[in-house]
């Protein structure tokens, strides 16, 4: 099960926190932010993009958050493609609903959005549409190995 192989791969990382499951699906930004009671703004969305050589880099950014098309193709030298609904799962590793910047398939680029850093902490999910974790955007970079990118539209 995938939750399990990201708790594992939070334990390896040394993350200090738990994985919060809710009853309710937390599959959208509205429907986490709600079973939270936060501000969608603080969840984690992660969204991920197939690039021109066929590989996969996922954004992680605020939950109210859009991808800014001039910002990415000067980042990353592509227009940005999200991967068909289909293809999730295939690419990174986690299903829709669930995907999430934690145990990612080998290969995967993962970048987190430069307005993640407005929060204290934020709610990324943890593997599937019912978990997630509170993590701090500082951890949160190093739990992924990630990079801070601008690509978000302010």
């Amino acid at each position: 099960m995938i939750v399990e192989k990201v708790e594992n791969f939070l334990k390896e990382k040394g993350f200090a926190g738990e994985i919060m499951t809710a009853e309710e699906s937390t599959a959208t930004v509205d429907l986490a932010a709600a079973v939270l009671g936060v501000s969608p703004s603080r969840i984690a969305k992660t969204i991920s993009f197939k690039l021109k050589d066929d590989t996969c880099v996922v954004i992680v950014s605020q939950g109210q958050g859009r991808i800014d098309n001039k910002k990415f193709k000067g980042v990353f030298n592509n227009k940005p493609k999200m991967l068909k609904q289909e293809e999730v799962l295939e690419f990174t590793g986690h299903p829709v609903g669930g995907v999430c910047p934690f145990a990612m398939k080998e290969g995967v680029k993962i970048c987190l959005d430069v307005n993640l850093k407005e929060f204290d902490t934020v709610f990324p999910a943890a593997g599937n549409a019912h978990s997630m974790i509170e993590v701090s955007p500082e951890e949160l970079l190093r739990l992924t190995d990630g990079e801070w990118v601008d690509v978000c539209v302010e």
